[in-house]
């Protein structure tokens, strides 16, 4: 009897246990589920009462999420008369997705393999395929917001830059013309340096931006058809700058034929790896690795909306809730009401 009657109260012990962790959890019942994940960057406010809130949208599993349009966001408030957050209406918000050419740059590094085996045979392929995958990634426009430069690599202790980081389409595209069969004085292959460079080249970049208060990312792709053959650097220190760098630097690899090592170019393009067979796939597998960098690039955003706050509300905390594919996600950050009035556009 005394057995029962302590199961039973151990029983209702947890059970008031849970709710109240539940509870205070979730005090407002808003669901915790959530498949997507929303990284705030930076959120600002300006009069009347614009609030402006910058983000990358991604899957729980890493995968950029592109294309959302205001519709696909809900705000949510919460001031100091409020209990719980309130759902702000269409109507009170005005929302868009504003350009954030002056918040943010994309950068892409695209690395490519100019050893023996390549210039020897498959120069031509590879400069039609990296022509594509120009066209496929930078905007027509020369948008702002966009660079890439492209530098190569062959036997020697050198990361060689064919051009600078421009939003000039054309001029990339030109450059990689421009590549000859003689480019290189060594045959041999220092991936694993390039691997590293490019890192320091990513780095200093998003340094640069940073300096000037530019919230930045960038994409290293790296292309080659075998595997490290100067040995000048060791595979695990690569495989080290690729782990310990900047969360805001993204790593794709493309491997050409036979020579290459699979597990290597995953490990090194931990965002995405694609591999042709032969000199005929190149142009698919340069436009699957520019649709995936696409998609990157796309997946910030700059969301801005009327706040229904007025002067004398102060510090009020707000949650931008995203929905895509029948995924949700969720940030909350705070902003200042000071100063504002109605008249928002």
């Amino acid at each position: 009897m005394k057995k029962s009657i302590y199961l039973l109260l151990s029983a209702v012990f947890l059970l008031s246990a849970c709710k109240k962790n539940q509870s205070e959890f979730d005090p407002c019942g808003r669901s915790q589920i959530e498949q997507l994940s929303i990284d705030v960057m930076d959120n600002f406010t300006t009069l009347p009462s614009k609030v402006s809130v910058f983000f990358r949208v991604e899957t729980v599993q890493g995968a950029p999420v592109a294309g959302l349009t205001p519709a696909d966001f809900t705000v949510y408030e919460k001031g100091r008369n409020d209990d719980c957050e309130r759902e702000i209406s269409s109507f009170e918000a005005n929302s868009v997705i504003s350009s954030h050419q002056q918040l943010f740059y994309y950068n892409t590094i695209l690395v490519l393999d100019l050893s023996a085996s390549v210039t020897a045979t498959s120069l031509f392929e590879l400069k039609d395929a990296a022509r594509r995958f120009i066209d496929e990634i930078m905007p027509a426009n020369g948008d702002p917001a966009y660079f890439m430069g492209i530098w190569w690599f062959d036997g020697e202790d050198v990361l060689h830059e064919l051009i600078a980081p421009t939003t000039n389409k054309e001029n990339l595209k030109q450059a990689v013309s421009n590549i000859t069969s003689d480019v290189s004085n060594d045959p041999s292959t220092d991936l694993y340096g390039a691997v590293i460079k490019s890192t320091e080249v990513a780095e200093a970049w998003l340094n640069e931006a940073n300096q000037s208060e530019i919230s930045s990312a960038v994409s290293v792709v790296i292309f080659t058809d075998g595997t490290d053959q100067a040995g000048r650097y060791l595979k695990g220190d690569a495989l080290t700058a690729v782990s310990n760098a900047d969360k805001n630097i993204r790593y794709f690899t493309i491997g050409l034929g036979e020579e290459i090592d699979p597990g290597v170019l995953n490990s090194i393009g931990k965002n995405g790896t694609v591999t042709a067979t032969n000199q005929s796939e190149l142009e698919e597998t340069f436009r699957q690795v520019g649709q995936l960098i696409w998609a990157e690039a796309n997946s910030y955003y700059l969301f801005e909306y009327c706040s229904p706050k007025r002067n004398g509300s102060g510090i009020n905390d707000l949650r931008i809730e995203a929905q895509f594919d029948g995924k949700v996600g969720s940030a909350t950050t705070k902003f200042d009401a000071t100063g504002f009035t109605g008249g928002c556009q």
